[in-house]
């Protein structure tokens, strides 16, 4: 019995280490009593010392346990890894639940700065201001741009956000529209033909680009789909809408692989590994990189050298990042036909 209650003290640790369960989203479905409680303006209040002169949110960390008794300017707010996005929507509901100033004025300043990060062009970097390298790539990784838009649609839709200004609502509006066009312009054409899209693309040229340095110019099987998800929910879809929706789609089930698994094992030194396995029952996989042009699933490394093999990875890239995964299975078998039911669009 006690080693039981060690394994699940354990468990509950690692899950309240996670970024998922620190970030202050985890809290902004409590009740308004609980947002009026001391422990509820605690955390509200600590969330506030987080946030960056910019308006913005640090990744990866804790923002809602316990205070940053750092220097403010230390800070570096990005919107990667669910950072800002969730602190936005927590403050909100703060304020609707206490009608706090401070809790408004925080998210009037993270609303403003993230309509001052949007390009001319629709797109939105993983950091702003503009960093030098990768950072400044308008961003599909960590679904960036989804996040964002989700955000400023509810913005500008959603009575939660009625205690905003009729201008605030007008620009989110505006910034969802140039957003949904950039997206519909980065979608990736193979002999005419309309795919997904990549992780990252140039902020000036709109083209595939390169992240880190195993992270090519490809199409993606894993961001792709959070794309297709907020095209989805668009409501009265335009043409455009169901014809990116559509060409994405028919991609997925072209690049769907079949017959294999990853399996964990323990190689002959001792280590952790994944393998790539045989097995005809296995549900359905993307890899991460599809190659442009060839629609091969590729491999890299931290050397970037292009590799058309799981096996070639070394163990610690096999180990440490998803080029695999069932990421479409859902879209397909489900959205997507309700989708197509809901808009009753014509047999293909």
């Amino acid at each position: 019995m006690k080693l039981q209650l060690v394994i699940i003290c354990v468990l509950c640790l690692l899950l309240l280490s996670s970024s998922d369960a620190t970030v202050p989203s985890r809290y902004a479905k409590q009740s308004a009593e609980w947002f009026q409680s001391e422990e509820g303006r605690r955390i509200a209040d600590n969330v506030l010392t987080w946030q960056t002169p910019h308006g913005s949110w640090p990744k990866n960390r804790d923002t809602a346990s316990e205070p940053f008794d750092g220097k403010s300017s230390d800070l570096r707010g990005t919107f990667d890894n669910s950072a800002t996005i969730g602190e936005l929507r927590f403050l909100a509901r703060a304020f609707r639940a206490t009608n706090e100033p401070r809790y408004r004025q925080a998210f009037l300043k993270g609303l403003s700065h993230i309509l001052e990060a949007q390009y001319p062009n629709g797109g939105w970097p993983q950091f702003y201001p503009l960093r030098k390298g990768y950072h400044r790539h308008i961003t599909f990784n960590d679904n960036v741009m989804v996040r964002i838009l989700e955000l400023l649609r509810d913005v500008s839709e959603s009575s939660d956000y009625g205690f905003l200004k009729t201008e605030y609502h007008a620009k989110a509006k505006a910034a969802v529209t140039k957003g949904i066009d950039c997206i519909l312009r980065t979608q990736i054409k193979q002999d005419g033909k309309l795919t997904a899209w990549c992780a990252q693309h140039d902020e000036k040229t709109l083209e595939p680009a390169w992240a880190r340095s195993y992270e090519p110019p490809s199409i993606s099987g894993a961001e792709s789909v959070g794309v297709v998800r907020f095209l989805m929910s668009v409501e009265e879809p335009t043409p455009a809408i169901i014809t990116a929706v559509e060409g994405a789609v028919e991609w997925f089930k072209g690049a769907a692989i079949h017959g294999i698994r990853l399996e964990k094992f323990t190689d002959a030194e001792g280590q952790e590994d994944k393998r790539v396995v045989a097995d005809t029952d296995a549900g359905l996989l993307w890899a991460r990189f599809y190659e442009i042009g060839s629609n091969r699933p590729i491999f890299l490394d931290r050397d970037s050298v292009v590799r058309y093999s799981f096996s070639e990875l070394g163990q610690e890239r096999r180990n440490g990042y998803a080029y695999y995964g069932g990421w479409a299975t859902r879209l397909l078998t489900d959205e997507y036909p309700r989708w197509r039911e809901k808009y009753k669009l014509p047999k293909k």
